[in-house]
């Protein structure tokens, strides 16, 4: 039997302040319209989602948009199971002023729960149909809507059943057209996504 010479690798200590590494999806710095759809799609097979659970008080909802960049958080149960759909648009327009107003809770106390949208109100597009668009298809669709985001649902291979594959942010998308966007200042608007266009 041939023998393999081994040799054990050698350890070091682990230094301080260490973090993980993150899976980052790459997408392409600029777009047009005519690029593919999924060229300004956030694909949750190659990054993890960014999710709370319906208990996580609404201030650390904000933070951890802030935090990630992003105005959209998944609010799932432990398991995994979406529940529906937290943006910052929710955390900082009326909602909070509204129930505060009704029932009487103060800010602090207000949970995803309170503010969310639940999943039988989330309307979804199907990956078969984002797999044939353009992000100019997309900008029309979230136009329509008047929606700054977009679910995309797949079939997950390991289930078989249906899973978010996906989500379309209209900052997102305007950052890869080329403005110049602060995530966290305030919503991107169609003007400025039809401004980017035009330059481009």
């Amino acid at each position: 039997m041939q023998t393999h010479k081994y040799r054990p690798l050698k350890f070091r200590h682990l230094d301080t302040g260490v973090t993980c590494f993150r899976p980052r999806q790459h997408l392409p710095d600029r777009i047009t319209q005519d690029s593919p759809a999924t060229d300004a799609m956030t694909d949750l097979r190659q990054v993890s989602a960014q999710m709370v659970s319906l208990q996580t008080p609404m201030n650390v909802a904000l933070e951890r948009m802030i935090k990630g960049g992003v105005r959209l958080l998944l609010v799932a149960d432990p398991d995994g199971t979406i529940r529906g759909v937290i943006t910052s648009r929710d955390i900082q327009g009326e909602k909070p002023m509204k129930l505060m107003e009704k029932t009487g809770t103060k800010r602090e106390e207000l949970t995803v729960r309170d503010i969310m949208t639940l999943y039988p109100r989330l309307e979804v597009l199907d990956i078969t149909d984002v797999l044939r668009a353009t992000v100019g298809d997309i900008i029309a669709t979230l136009r329509e809507q008047g929606r700054q985001h977009a679910l995309v649902v797949d079939t997950d291979p390991d289930s078989g059943k249906e899973a978010v594959r996906g989500i379309f942010s209209l900052s997102q998308i305007g950052q890869q057209l080329g403005l110049e966007i602060h995530p966290q200042a305030r919503p991107t608007t169609f003007a400025e996504i039809e401004s980017a266009l035009m330059r481009g």
